[in-house]
């Protein structure tokens, strides 16, 4: 409880008079617990390849911590597309590597966001799309031609569409 200005709390601060913002109380209570989830990011992220293995390293990057109180922390890693997968079904043997390197509940739960990984960084241009072949328009005509057997509806339109523009005409 508030008090006026002039008492002091049992440890020897001053007691607000009135009201106190939640954020403020907030802020003194997580910081400690924000201290903690940043130090062990950093440690986490240093020795990443040694704890689930340089294979799974190169395709995945640990981003933050995120203290979730007495309940452990969520480790938020950023995975290649498809790798996201693999790293969801190997999620148990990773908080167990996780534990045995940062110690047991300081991660309990992994958030997989799914982005480029090592392999490609941010600032690298993604490969060009590969070449296409082009298209003989001889064949394609051929091909069109061949529409003149099917009944009249959509679908020969639609195929008639498909040709013509992949001939170029």
């Amino acid at each position: 409880m508030a008090t006026t200005g002039d008492k002091a709390g049992g440890d020897g601060r001053r007691l607000a008079a009135g009201p106190v913002p939640v954020a403020r109380l907030i802020a003194a209570t997580a910081a400690p617990l924000l201290r903690r989830a940043e130090g062990a990011l950093s440690r986490l992220a240093l020795d990443w390849a040694e704890v689930v293995g340089p294979g799974l390293a190169a395709v995945t990057v640990p981003e933050r911590i995120t203290a979730q109180g007495k309940q452990g922390g969520v480790l938020t890693i950023r995975a290649a597309g498809p790798v996201a997968l693999e790293v969801q079904h190997l999620a148990p043997q990773i908080l167990e590597r996780i534990a045995r390197y940062l110690g047991p509940g300081r991660v309990t739960r992994l958030k997989l966001v799914q982005g480029p990984g090592k392999g490609l960084a941010e600032d690298q241009a993604p490969l060009p799309p590969a070449p296409r072949r082009p298209i003989d328009p001889w064949r394609v005509r051929d091909r069109l031609h061949a529409l003149s057997e099917l009944p009249e509806g959509p679908l020969r339109d639609s195929l008639a569409r498909l040709g013509r523009t992949m001939a170029g005409a």
